[in-house]
């Protein structure tokens, strides 16, 4: 299981990399633009911090605009990944630019049949949205179950990136159902070490340690 950040936030990205389990970032247009840095210059610091994979999604919805924007990411850095949405315009472009060597990660899948035509198209990675399915009452660890299963079952390169996590059972779920790679927001990750009992014993031992002291 590969952890990525899901942020643009360089302090975020930082705090996580300290931590010596982060993998990869992942960012979209609506994270680079709460950030209110030049586009360029912040995939320049991310790229210093992380060294593997960071996903830098494309704002062109036709199939020239993906590929012209595409392009020039990846010629950014040999980790850049472009973030490209799943629609028809997207899935021929994604077929054009794995072709050419690109790497893709294929984002907003909200269903199995989405994820097994960006497999075909030959994307590297495939992002189902579990938190927003679940935000709409269906069943978003459901859904990466059966692309799982599916990628499985015809032995699919394409890894599956699980996105839109809320909390961590829905990274626990993820890695028992053998998804290849989470990418959580810092408040989520943050979370993933803490356990109350944790903090209680961690207290006890060192009440008990300081009373043999005195």
């Amino acid at each position: 299981m590969k952890i990525f950040i899901d942020t643009a936030n360089i302090s975020e990205i930082k705090e996580a990399a300290s931590l010596g389990i982060l993998d990869g970032v992942t960012t979209n247009p609506s994270l680079v633009s709460k950030e209110g840095k030049d586009f360029r210059a912040l995939l320049d610091e991310i790229l210093k911090i992380v060294d593997g994979p960071v996903s830098a999604e494309v704002i062109s919805t036709d199939y020239e605009g993906i590929l012209k924007e595409g392009r020039e990411l990846s010629k950014i850095h040999h980790n850049i990944v472009v973030k490209i949405p799943l629609i028809k315009e997207g899935l021929k472009a994604v077929r054009t630019l794995s072709g050419e060597g690109v790497k893709t990660n294929v984002t907003l899948c909200f269903s199995p049949s989405q994820a097994l035509l960006a497999a075909k198209a030959g994307a590297t990675y495939i992002s189902p949205f579990v938190g927003r399915l679940d935000d709409i009452s269906e069943d978003g660890m459901g859904l990466i179950e059966q692309i799982v299963t599916i990628y499985n079952n015809y032995a699919f390169d394409t890894e599956v990136l699980v996105a839109s996590i809320r909390h961590p059972l829905h990274f626990v779920e993820a890695c028992m159902m053998g998804a290849d790679v989470c990418t959580m927001p810092f408040n989520v990750i943050d979370k993933l070490y803490s356990h109350p009992l944790t903090d209680i014993g961690l207290e006890k031992f060192l009440s008990d340690w300081n009373k043999q002291k005195k």
